[in-house]
């Protein structure tokens, strides 16, 4: 009797088809599936985007201009007397919106402070100052050679 060879080689075919009707199985089954949804808590403060901010300009001359950036960004020469009216209606329709002085750099500071003074008296809570980079075209910087 002769002896019966061993067979050195691994036939994969029936690894394939068994791979095959995997994946089919997978495929008909996902869109089945229930996706997962995500519940994401709410803040209300975080969700409102925040407002655009109010300008009060002193120029150098002393007049006031207001510019008000929510509502086109025009700007308007207003009297001393028309500030408080001016802020109060800009506080009614944004709440909480920053109010920005931009001084002109000749302007008294004592002009500033009575502004900035007007608008706390107005319960205004995020007042700023608006100033030039250092880099500005008044810059030493830039007048070197």
């Amino acid at each position: 009797m002769r002896q019966r060879r061993l067979m050195n080689q691994i036939n994969v075919v029936p690894y394939i088809d068994v791979m095959l009707v995997l994946l089919v199985i997978f495929m008909v089954t996902a869109p089945m599936i229930p996706q997962g949804t995500v519940d994401l808590p709410s803040v209300g403060k975080s969700a409102q985007p925040p407002a655009e901010p109010l300008e009060v300009i002193i120029h150098g001359d002393g007049s006031l201009a207001v510019n008000d950036r929510a509502q086109g960004g025009k700007e308007r020469e207003i009297a001393r007397e028309q500030l408080k009216q001016s802020i109060v209606d800009a506080q009614a329709r944004h709440p909480g919106q920053p109010v920005l002085i931009a001084g002109d750099k000749s302007v008294r500071y004592e002009a500033v402070l009575s502004v900035m003074d007007e608008l706390q008296k107005q319960n205004v809570a995020k007042i700023g100052l608006l100033v030039q980079p250092p880099n500005g075209p008044d810059s030493e910087k830039n007048t070197r050679r």
